[in-house]
């Protein structure tokens, strides 16, 4: 098997470079939200260079997109921590769909990036992807759900979930509009209303605190 060719120093460099712009911002972003953080301190926090910082992200908005990534995939991972002590596989996706909507509507750093809503739905299908369609899957392959195409399914569900979180932030929607849209989305996977509505109304357990760096 052909081995990849080890990294180069130059390459090392930018990739921590990189790294390190993605968690000051993330730790910035989080305390000042997306609009307060600037491109100047998080450069300092990242002890990078402020003109080199252009140099991996074009924008203060591309920054922000790459810290979400980052924090979707943790996300992903947080709610797996939980949801391996579930007995049933259809109650692991419908935790994970309603942690995600919650996230979505009360996290600063996502709340200011949703009105770009088609960038932020595509990193939500890629970055928690993995997850979700593995979740479907099993879930039908024991019999309580009914998908044929977990991935489209996802795609959908990504899409309703920003654009839902979109209109609660902006108050179009009130925040109780969160526990029909999980039923809707659970809909989707094939369990049937009241079957959907029984998993929404289970007791969930806490999420846990935001993974380490």
């Amino acid at each position: 098997m052909t081995q990849d060719p080890p990294e180069g120093r130059v390459a090392r460099r930018q990739r921590r470079n990189r790294e390190a712009l993605i968690q000051a911002a993330r730790v910035i972003m989080s305390e000042k939200g997306v609009d307060g953080a600037t491109m100047l301190e998080i450069a300092e926090a990242a002890d990078v260079g402020a003109g080199t910082v252009y140099n991996y992200f074009k924008s203060k908005d591309e920054l922000a997109i790459a810290v979400l990534e980052e924090m979707m995939h943790d996300l992903a991972q947080r709610i797996e921590r939980v949801t391996d002590t579930f007995d049933d596989p259809a109650q692991v996706y419908a935790y994970g769909v309603r942690t995600v909507l919650e996230n979505a509507t009360q996290d600063v750093r996502w709340r200011q990036l949703l009105n770009r809503s088609e960038v932020i739905a595509d990193a939500t299908f890629r970055r928690m992807g993995p997850f979700a369609i593995r979740d479907m899957q099993t879930a039908t392959a024991a019999g309580r759900f009914h998908v044929q195409d977990a991935a489209l399914v996802w795609r959908l569900a990504t899409h309703a979930i920003v654009g839902v979180s979109l209109a609660i932030t902006t108050g179009q929607l009130s925040p109780t509009v969160i526990d029909e849209t999980v039923v809707r989305l659970l809909c989707m996977t094939g369990i049937g209303e009241e079957g959907a509505r029984e998993l929404a109304a289970r007791p969930r357990p806490a999420l846990g605190p935001e993974l380490a760096d």
